[in-house]
């Protein structure tokens, strides 16, 4: 712990110094969702959950597999605001509870999240639009997952940074920059993985691949 304590100090200044506030890449589109997207958010009430995708289901997985889209955050948008609602309502369903969740698990391809922060008093969950992870610190830590979309399956990842430096948007449009540590770190990692198409049994996979190579040698 002493030694973990010490890197975050060193560690800080170097992540944060990575810190930018480009908004660069963002769509200029009018609106943010598509037709079919807006049906599907407002098919119910701001505090109605959705549907998880699963991927057991054939056309949920090629959706889980899809990389969702940056958008620029305006505050006037009544769907965002309406669909950011349900996504809240989804994580925090008696059939669910979730500790994190990604639009697209719900068929919305856009860059937004839900991430309970145990960091802070009160462990809250928090919104996030178009989150970047944009530095990832070389010590790792275990985690014990599961997902949502992945039912039945819990496994330990040995890969996830222990720390890592977040760029994302608010629910005003403001850029922000953060560190974040230890297993809310991994959630953030987890649900920002969702948005690039990545579950984390491709972490699994991957691990064991690797270990199966090094007996090999």
């Amino acid at each position: 712990m002493r030694s973990k304590t010490i890197f975050v100090v060193l560690s800080i200044l170097v992540f944060l110094s990575g810190c930018i506030t480009s908004g660069a890449g963002l769509k200029k589109d009018n609106t943010i969702f598509s037709k079919e997207e807006t049906r599907l958010i407002l098919s119910g009430k701001a505090n109605q959950p959705m549907r998880v995708l699963l991927v057991t289901n054939h056309e949920d997985s090629l959706i889980l597999r899809t990389k969702s889209e940056r958008f620029k955050v305006r505050k006037d948008d009544k769907i965002l605001r309406h669909f950011t609602n349900r996504l809240y309502a989804t994580v925090r369903d008696s059939s669910t509870r979730g500790v994190g969740i990604a639009a697209p698990q719900v068929g919305i391809l856009k860059d937004i999240i839900w991430v309970q922060r145990f960091d802070k008093h009160m462990k809250p969950f928090e919104v996030y639009y178009n989150p970047v992870i944009t530095k990832y610190s070389e010590l790792k830590q275990d985690v014990f997952e599961g997902c949502l979309s992945i039912p039945d399956v819990r496994d330990t990842t040995f890969d996830r940074s222990y720390a890592v430096l977040l760029e994302y948007d608010d629910t005003l449009g403001r850029h922000n920059c953060e560190m974040i540590e230890a297993f809310t770190a991994a959630i953030f990692q987890h649900e920002i993985d969702h948005l690039n198409g990545i579950l984390f049994t491709d972490h699994l996979k991957q691990e064991r691949e690797h270990s199966i190579k090094h007996e090999i040698r």
